[in-house]
């Protein structure tokens, strides 16, 4: 039996994915061969010597050690777009907050009802100019990241009357093709900066993006910009945005990571980080999260791994090796010679490599001996080895 630790709750329908005769689930496991986990800080984490795989239901891996998991050969997964029509969602009301101030408004009156011998309904009328604000329709958007949620954002933006603008310097075939035809690709976010009247965010927290949205670029955007931040709160140099507030140059900063310092900062719309809070969402990110490390542990298939690269295929052969290692030359070469000296041979093979780490899978035509296997693992570079039967 495999064992399974959960580190926050993982919704039931994505537990059910995990075959129950063949793993233990719960909170209360130890020695576990995988984790499944939602926000739970791993940082500080001992991991066992025996864990395979980290599936985190849902996109950032923000909480979990990546580096130092793929350097012990742990495979860390997340679900990339389980949550994307969620977060599209709360993008679309986030547009409309930044833009009519309904928080606001909604507050006055409930004041205007808690004084006594207001008569709200004329209240209202005589004080509704003080929270008007502009309609989105024909206005321009621009999305930075045009990955799964920033595609869907782009394509309902532009159905909602919108002219829409797209930036990602990493924009892949497939995140292209998801893309409606009238969807402006830009290669400079510069010509985003120019033309949007609203930007909204989608790219993970990484070191080329974190404090991206600082004095500078804003300086480059239109006066009266309204920023929509749903990805990572890093991703904004808040002194920055809060002077930009200030002075007007940014209308309105709606943020899904509130802290001590934005959240009471004039013209800014706190959420408390809801992107992902549906159920739909969580559902969809268990089960993907489930499935993702079921195949990995039984099949050592690899599918949406933050630091290894997406390896699968067909089992066929009498036994399977599947090797973590470091991506230097003659990996592949040193594996397939000491099989070959013991007479076994290799049916198939697949290898991939992304950045400094790469996986190999190979369908042995016969079974292999344990000192065949330990003498794959003492090969310099090699991180670690399995055999599945």
């Amino acid at each position: 039996m495999y064992r399974i630790k959960t580190l926050n709750k993982i919704a039931p329908v994505g537990l059910a994915e995990l075959d129950a005769e063949r793993f233990t689930v719960g909170d209360d496991v130890s020695g576990e061969d995988g984790i499944l986990v939602r926000s739970a800080k791993l940082h500080d984490y001992a991991f066992p010597e025996n864990l395979l795989a980290i599936a985190r239901a849902g996109a950032g891996t923000n909480n979990i050690p990546v580096d130092r998991c793929a350097e012990q050969g742990i495979v860390v997964f997340n679900t990339p777009g389980a949550n994307a029509n969620a977060v599209k969602e709360l993008v679309l009301c986030a547009l409309l907050l930044s833009s009519r101030d309904v928080l606001g408004g909604a507050d006055w009156v409930r004041q205007q009802a808690m004084t006594e011998g207001v008569d709200v309904a004329a209240a209202v009328e005589k004080g509704k100019s003080a929270f008007v604000g502009p309609e989105i329709y024909r206005k321009t958007l621009g999305v930075i990241g045009l990955g799964a949620i920033g595609a869907l954002v782009c394509n309902i933006a532009l159905s909602m009357g919108m002219d829409v603008y797209g930036y990602d310097p990493f924009l892949s075939v497939d995140a292209a093709l998801r893309l409606d035809r009238h969807i402006h690709v830009v290669k400079d976010e510069n010509e985003l900066f120019r033309q949007a009247d609203y930007i909204t965010i989608h790219v993970p927290c990484v070191d080329a993006t974190r404090g991206s949205i600082n004095a500078d670029a804003i300086s480059r955007m239109k006066d009266g910009v309204r920023i929509i931040n749903l990805a990572r709160g890093e991703l904004v140099n808040d002194d920055d945005m809060i002077a930009a507030l200030e002075s007007g140059k940014v209308s309105c900063y709606v943020t899904d990571f509130p802290n001590n310092k934005i959240t009471l900062a004039k013209h800014v719309v706190a959420i408390p980080h809801l992107g992902a809070s549906t159920p739909e969402s969580e559902d969809n990110c268990a089960v993907m999260a489930a499935r993702e490390l079921q195949d990995y542990i039984l099949n050592g298939n690899i599918t949406n791994s933050v630091n290894y690269p997406t390896v699968s295929m067909d089992r066929t052969g009498v036994a399977r090796i599947c090797v973590a290692h470091r991506n230097i030359p003659a990996m592949l070469a040193n594996i397939t010679m000491l099989l070959s000296q013991q007479g076994i041979n290799v049916d198939h093979m697949t290898n991939k490599s992304k950045g400094d780490y790469a996986y190999t899978i190979l369908e042995l035509n016969r079974d292999v001996e344990d000192a065949v296997v330990e003498e794959i693992t003492q090969i310099p570079g090699v991180l670690r080895v399995r055999v599945l039967r």
